[in-house]
């Protein structure tokens, strides 16, 4: 299904043209029918010789309502210019034209309207048709056919028709990459339905009974109805006018330029990267870096500041590379056309395509690594872009990186798949077959994918992290795993436990580390005392066995050696803890616990005295060694006595 725009100067005629050709008066506002003026936008349908319907978006012309005018015309297939016989080119006519021309709509019909009011005058009526012509040339509608017409006689009518069929024929069809966007241009209720939203849907279908998700708001929806030209619709189709019925969101939470998408498939941002293009003429001064603009993409208005990439300022016709700083977010992909307008005086500065939605980051200026980037995701191949993709936002699941590369499903998969062959990108997941790559749900399931030179830097960075550790730490068995995890990703990146235990399974399998479950070292790293330091754990050890079952405490055996020495002891499994202030050596430790296990084995039960007895202790060593076995699940309490837990008493 295709779409067609109205464009044109006030009062050429536009309303009482779509009428005439649809029967459809497309002004529904009561200030409209007064003033006899077109403010909002207005939507009907056409049904062209060949029996195809169309969409038909009439704008307003009047230059007051040029922002309700951009809202109209980002989604449309065609332009429908419109002027007036009787008065020719005029000044909203050559800023429409030029607003077409930002946005690339190269297929579109001159409607040539009101010729019965020069219809004495025939040199005129060529005249103007030459002039037309001209004012068309340079632009992305250089040599559209002109068709003269009169909508209220009706002549020229049916050429029109024929001439729109010949024109959408010849446009391309809409892509469908399975990630549905449907831009909000207009808001009302329905009584006993709720809330709906109207929109030209691209980039995918909807259908009935789908979860939808309202960006940027964040708000859940579910598709309870859809209509298109007022036909009830099982699935919308791209590049269709669909009216969607939402439920769960109420007609106040959702308003014009946001956009209706699958959950999860589509960010908000505030941070641009485009590749811009000024007007040729009626720019005033030239574009300078931190200037005020609005900017419109969709239906989406937001105020923002430029920040000029490779250019101290852009004059009239000129292009380059800038990052828009945005107030307020909106939702827009790769690949979306979009238009500046300076508020006071109004007038468009120009317009151009989005190159990069999620920079994450600010560039510095004037720095050619950059604008190599953009200008590799604005014209590379699908591989060059799927990688900048990556890279942008490693590591990341595969979904959040296709989408971001707006490549259709497709050429998504098949563009990872090369890069994976290529070494170029490694996919981390821990039970990831690359046998698999044509497996699309595998694919997609994917949570930890990065570039090969994002993971040799990471892994790099991880490596040093540990040296320098185990520099400070040099006793200590490695380090734990949450501070690890907070030092490696950054201030500026979380990653989620999954991604994190994948990174670390890669740099194991590398043999760079060793994982040691509470704490990681490097592979190279084993902790070993120096002979002063060595001689002290001896002089601390035969103190432990000299009286093994009744030893010094944790604290004086810390003040012993030093706190670093005494860890180093616990981790390396010569001595055993258990309790604060209770430690053992571990070959006594292992006799008390097997020497317990036994006499349970036989006797059926122990009390914390037989214990301290049958060892020659205190109460103090026994009862903590008792609890430390309840808590090992070894054993446990019965009144005064403890019993093997089931398990224990077979061995």
């Amino acid at each position: 299904m295709k779409v067609i725009g109205t464009a044109g100067h006030v009062d050429h005629g536009k309303s009482t043209l779509v009428q005439a050709l649809t029967g459809i008066d497309p002004d529904r506002l009561a200030e409209e029918k007064a003033r006899a003026m077109t403010i909002d936008l207005g939507f009907a349908w056409l049904t062209l010789p060949d029996g195809e319907t169309v969409g038909v978006v009439d704008v307003p012309g009047h230059i007051d309502f040029i922002k309700n005018m951009l809202a109209g015309v980002g989604g449309i297939d065609a332009a429908l210019l419109v002027i007036a016989a009787d008065e020719g080119v005029m000044p909203q006519t050559s800023e429409h034209l030029a607003i077409l021309d930002l946005l690339q709509v190269r297929h579109g019909v001159v409607a040539l309207t009101k010729i019965d009011l020069v219809a004495a005058d025939p040199d005129w009526l060529e005249l103007v048709q030459a002039d037309v012509a001209q004012t068309l040339e340079g632009s992305s509608l250089a040599g559209a056919p002109i068709v003269p017409l009169s909508a209220r006689s009706g002549q020229g009518l049916d050429q029109l028709r024929e001439t729109l069929q010949q024109t959408l024929r010849r446009t391309p069809e809409r892509r469908n990459i399975g990630r549905p966007r449907l831009p909000v241009d207009r808001v009302f209720t329905v009584a006993g339905f709720g809330a709906v939203v109207t929109g030209t849907l691209s980039d995918g279908e909807l259908a009935l009974g789908q979860e939808v998700e309202i960006v940027p708001a964040g708000l859940r929806a579910r598709v309870r109805g859809l209509q298109s030209h007022k036909q009830k619709l099982e699935r919308a189709t791209p590049g269709s006018r669909v009216a969607v019925n939402l439920s769960g969101v109420s007609k106040e939470q959702v308003a014009r330029g946001n956009v209706v998408a699958l959950p999860g498939s589509l960010a908000p941002t505030t941070l641009i990267d485009v590749h811009l293009r000024t007007v040729g003429s009626g720019m005033g001064k030239p574009l300078r870096h931190n200037q005020p603009v609005d900017f419109f993409c969709g239906a989406a208005e937001a105020p923002a500041r430029t920040r000029l990439l490779d250019a101290e300022a852009l004059e009239a016709g000129q292009e380059g590379w800038v990052q828009l700083r945005l107030e307020t977010p909106v939702a827009v992909q790769r690949g979306d056309r979009f238009i500046l307008r300076q508020a006071s005086p109004s007038r468009t500065l120009g317009g151009g395509v989005v190159v990069n939605p999620y920079p994450g980051r600010r560039w510095r200026r004037f720095r050619p690594e950059v604008c190599a980037m953009l200008e590799v995701l604005q014209g590379g191949d699908p591989g060059e872009i799927l990688l900048q993709a990556v890279q942008r936002q490693e590591p990341a699941p595969y979904a959040a990186a296709a989408a971001a590369s707006s490549l259709d499903r497709a050429a998504a998969l098949q563009a990872f798949a090369e890069l994976l062959a290529a070494g170029q990108m490694l996919a981390l997941d821990r039970d990831w077959d690359a046998a698999q790559i044509d497996d699309r749900q595998r694919a997609a399931a994917l949570q930890t994918v990065i570039s090969a030179e994002g993971w040799r830097e990471l892994a790099g960075r991880l490596e040093t992290l540990l040296a320098g550790y185990h520099r400070q730490f040099p006793l200590r068995l490695g380090m734990g795993r949450e501070e690890l995890k907070n030092r490696w990703q950054g201030k500026r990146q979380s990653w989620s436990l999954r991604q994190y235990n994948d990174l670390l399974g890669q740099a194991a399998q590398e043999g760079r580390i060793v994982d040691e479950g509470a704490a990681v070292r490097l592979s190279s790293h084993a902790a070993q005392p120096s002979p002063q330091q060595q001689a002290a754990v001896e002089r601390l050890l035969a103190q432990f066995r000299a009286q093994p079952y009744a030893p010094p405490a944790a604290a004086d055996a810390a003040a012993a050696v030093g706190d670093e020495l005494f860890q180093w002891l616990l981790d390396s499994g010569r001595l055993t803890r258990v309790s604060d202030d209770v430690v053992f050596e571990s070959s006594a430790y292992a006799t008390l616990v097997q020497a317990i296990i036994d006499h349970l084995r036989r006797e059926g039960s122990i009390t914390v005295a037989q214990v301290r007895d049958q060892f020659n202790t205190s109460r103090k060593y026994a009862l903590a060694l008792m609890e430390h076995l309840d808590a090992r699940r070894i054993t446990r309490r019965v009144g005064d006595a403890r019993v093997l837990r089931k398990g224990e008493a077979g061995g």
